[in-house]
């Protein structure tokens, strides 16, 4: 993604400019905020008579800043989340002819990325991020981050040991080419789990398959990570088994580059988006995130899996 900022408007960057600050915070809402401060920055410098030679560095460089200064303030919130921490998924439509905008570059952090940058620290992640994810050189990066060139090829080498698992997380998207193939194992996958047909669901996942569900103490999920081929997918099932009787409706979706769902209540409200990690044929892990304040961004919120309010 580097280069000059050429003949196109800023405008233009608005999709990798997202995909900086969604990967620095996780988070649809906060990094369509700090892209819209960045924006609100090029524009006030214009204003004042300051030549913008490269809008594109300049823009990159403001999101880059502010999702650090962002990181720094909600590390304590991070600190006391209740219960598995997921991002806000970024979700496209299974049978969408395109991605949408904030996807298009989204699509390279998948859950489990966005999830392992978690241990780095702010100036760290940015660093990674910018390097393995969008493929700056080392001045670009120095400059954007504010530091120098040799102190960022330091911060890169320890981030990328801190997170060494990151490879196979980081390349766990599939190819364009390849996406009518995950279409058809997450249909097959999700046809098989809500009909309950577990002979089916235990040949589609992994032994050692991990559930992670993210409600944040706002709606229900399980507390922690749970194991286990047998235990994954009789939760699975049973959880659709329950929304259907309760008029639940799924909808293949991609989430964050991955195959994935959406599940709706019976007014059409989003009750929890699920993303399928698949690697060697087989799914790795599942990730449902059930926490209202993370679903807002794709339309009105169910109440369905709410947890019960203080008295």
């Amino acid at each position: 993604m580097p280069g000059s900022a050429g003949e196109a408007s800023a405008a233009d960057y608005r999709p990798l400019l997202f995909s900086v600050a969604y990967g620095m915070t996780g988070s649809v809402g906060d990094a369509e905020d700090i892209v819209q401060d960045a924006f609100l920055g090029l524009t006030r410098a214009r204003r004042a008579g300051t030549t913008i030679a490269d809008p594109k560095a300049y823009l990159t460089t403001a999101v880059t800043r502010l999702g650090i200064n962002h990181l720094k303030s909600a590390r304590v919130r991070r600190e006391t989340y209740v219960g598995d921490w997921l991002p806000e998924p970024v979700v496209v439509p299974a049978d969408d002819p395109g991605p949408a905008e904030h996807a298009e570059l989204a699509d390279s952090l998948s859950m489990a990325f966005l999830v392992l940058l978690e241990a780095l620290s702010p100036v760290e992640r940015a660093v990674f991020m910018l390097r393995e994810v969008f493929g700056y050189g080392y001045p670009d990066v120095a400059r954007i981050t504010g530091k120098t060139e040799v102190n960022c090829r330091q911060i890169f080498v320890r981030a990328r040991q801190r997170i060494a698992a990151g490879a196979r997380a980081r390349d766990s998207a599939p190819p364009p080419a390849r996406r009518a193939e995950g279409k058809e194992f997450a249909r097959r996958f999700f046809e098989a789990a809500d009909g309950g047909d577990m002979v089916a669901l235990l040949d589609m996942v992994a032994p050692d398959v991990v559930w992670h569900g993210d409600g944040g103490g706002k709606a229900q999920a399980a507390g922690k990570p749970l194991g286990g081929r047998q235990r994954v997918t009789r939760l699975l099932v049973g959880i659709l088994r329950r929304g259907r009787l309760l008029g639940t409706s799924l909808r293949l979706a991609w989430v964050n580059g991955q195959p994935g769902a959406v599940v709706y209540d019976a007014e059409g409200r989003v009750v929890t988006v699920v993303e399928l990690d698949v690697a060697d044929g087989l799914v790795q892990a599942i990730r449902a995130v059930v926490n209202p304040d993370k679903l807002g961004h794709l339309g009105p919120v169910s109440d369905l899996a709410r947890r019960p309010g203080p008295e």
